[in-house]
């Protein structure tokens, strides 16, 4: 796993979806296909990415798979907006004396 395949695992809307199922807990594949409006095919297939990625992890209970986020896996999402963090304090500063000017 590195951040390249991170990144390319995100990029996908519906790959973010599931991510944000998982939020709220472990669940199987078909619950996380409900509402996405794809086959069960194509969300293996999004698994798979995921589960590549390091952003999520799985668990079998006999022939029953259970998905979780691994939030570790967004260990190098965070690397990566952290090298720009001290760009933003300088920039909203910026933005506040703008609005005050366009205020007054």
């Amino acid at each position: 796993m590195n951040e390249s395949d991170v990144f390319r695992a995100l990029a996908d809307p519906t790959r973010r979806a599931v991510l944000e199922r998982l939020l709220e807990g472990e669940k199987n594949a078909t619950e996380l296909r409900e509402g996405l409006g794809i086959s069960q095919p194509a969300v293996s297939q999004h698994v798979a990415v995921l589960r590549s990625a390091g952003l999520i992890a799985e668990k079998k209970h006999g022939r029953h798979v259970h998905y979780s986020l691994a939030p570790d896996g967004l260990a190098p999402v965070f690397d990566w907006l952290s090298r720009y963090r001290a760009y933003w304090p300088a920039r909203v500063e910026r933005l506040k004396t703008l609005l005050k000017e366009m205020d007054q």
